[in-house]
């Protein structure tokens, strides 16, 4: 009887604490956390984006094995053959949510979805609808909106027929809207993950982790990913980017070079919270035996740098396409005394210019985004038109010469991740205001 008691009383014990890691465990607070996102996203972006882009029916695709772009937009399940995440606009306040083939729990209790059915039921389903337009995410320029492959798009042609085949458009646009629009749930997400993305690289560049002499700019960057590893954060760009600039460009990027006393380095490189990935920057330079300060040279074209963000931070609004954007920020830049450059890391050698380029682009879900982009390595998402709660990378670049390096040019890119509201651009944690200073 004791031997029972004592069984009884251990196994209340050890429930009682299995049930309070369930319900206080992290895992199931990312899990609420990104649940909620999914519901408001459906509930305020979702009939929105797809009316404007005369959407009646969105179909997403899933194999086993091989799980759609925005699946975990959608909310991840088991699919044992082909599964489908199907919304269809009805007419109402609320745009059908439906699953077909993706299970889980989770899936069916979450919220979310209206309808549950098998994959077989898609032809029925669809033709009770009559949708008008099918979007199919299949994609020329986004790789995040082109998820469906060729035999499942040959599929989905044979399921339905030909009458509803000739329907199916693109889901690019719909896709970068769906996701570029934000709810307050995801932006406070975001800034979550973008304040753990400078606090590491901002702790990378400190003594904490570099001895001069000693250390290594891998061992930097092995640390940052160990620091992912403990916080469960995934990665934006896998390795991060750790190098040193000197007069001729890059010395060398996240290898087995021992910083030495003089050098400037740079840190660009994202983490992985949820469904968000950031996308930022950060500047060291190491003091020479005797240095207390940094050097005026250096401090001036960090200086530069700054003050071409303000005049991004100033003049990017809402209610403008990128292209539009971009060609008055070009104009603004050579406004203010600087030269806009027209290629990627081709300054002039003329000491007195201050050669300057721009690739402020979409971030979020990505390091980088599927949203409207100011950059000229996302020329179709130059035609989007900017809308409060897009995030955008506010990257730049500005080029100053350094007397010290015979008037070559020390090339300082900026970035931070910041949202678009309908007073401008607005930061979502503390942004890169200084270069750090390594003893």
């Amino acid at each position: 009887m004791k031997k029972l008691a004592t069984t009884f009383l251990i196994g209340l014990i050890t429930t009682g604490l299995a049930n309070s890691v369930h319900a206080s465990g992290e895992a199931q607070k990312r899990w609420e956390r990104m649940n909620q996102i999914r519901i408001e996203k459906f509930d305020l972006v979702l009939p929105e984006v797809m009316r404007e882009n005369n959407v009646d029916m969105w179909i997403t695709v899933n194999r086993e094995g091989f799980d759609d772009p925005l699946t975990e937009d959608f909310g991840k399940g088991y699919t044992g053959t082909y599964g489908y995440y199907v919304f269809t606009d009805r007419g109402k306040d609320r745009i059908e949510r439906a699953i077909l083939g993706v299970g889980t729990a989770l899936v069916e209790d979450n919220g979310a979805y209206d309808i549950f059915g098998n994959p077989g039921d898609l032809k029925a389903f669809v033709e009770k609808r009559d949708p008008q337009t099918i979007a199919l995410n299949y994609a020329r320029n986004i790789g995040a909106a082109d998820g469906l492959s060729y035999t499942s798009y040959q599929k989905l042609s044979e399921e339905l027929g030909s009458t509803f085949t000739e329907r199916f458009v693109s889901a690019e646009k719909l896709a970068s809207d769906f996701r570029s629009r934000r709810v307050a749930t995801e932006i406070a997400a975001f800034a979550h993950a973008g304040e753990m993305s400078r606090n590491i690289a901002e702790r990378a560049f400190s003594n904490e982790v570099i001895t001069p002499g000693r250390t290594t700019l891998a061992n930097v960057a092995w640390w940052m990913r160990e620091q992912q590893f403990e916080n469960n954060l995934g990665t934006s760009f896998g390795m991060p980017s750790v190098y040193i600039t000197g007069p001729d460009g890059f010395v060398a990027l996240s290898n087995n070079h021992v910083i030495q006393r003089g050098d400037f380095l740079a840190i660009d490189w994202g983490v992985g919270y949820l469904n968000f990935f950031t996308d930022i920057k950060r500047h060291a330079y190491v003091l020479r035996e005797g240095e207390t300060h940094l050097p005026e040279s250096i401090q001036k074209a960090f200086d530069n740098g700054r003050a071409v963000r303000d005049i991004l931070k100033n003049n990017i609004r809402a209610g403008r396409t990128a292209a539009e954007t971009y060609d008055d920020l070009v104009g603004k830049i050579n406004a203010a005394g600087f030269r806009y450059m027209e290629e990627f890391n081709q300054p002039t050698e003329d000491p007195d210019n201050i050669d300057v380029i721009i690739g402020s682009h979409s971030v979020g879900n990505l390091g980088h985004g599927i949203g409207p982009s100011i950059a000229w390595f996302n020329p179709e998402r130059m035609s989007y038109m900017l809308q409060p709660t897009n995030l955008l990378s506010i990257e730049l670049f500005a080029y100053t010469a350094i007397p010290e390096w015979g008037g070559k040019k020390l090339r300082i890119p900026l970035e931070d991740d910041a949202i678009i509201t309908h007073r401008g651009i607005e930061w979502l944690y503390p942004v890169n205001q200084k270069v750090l200073l390594i003893r």
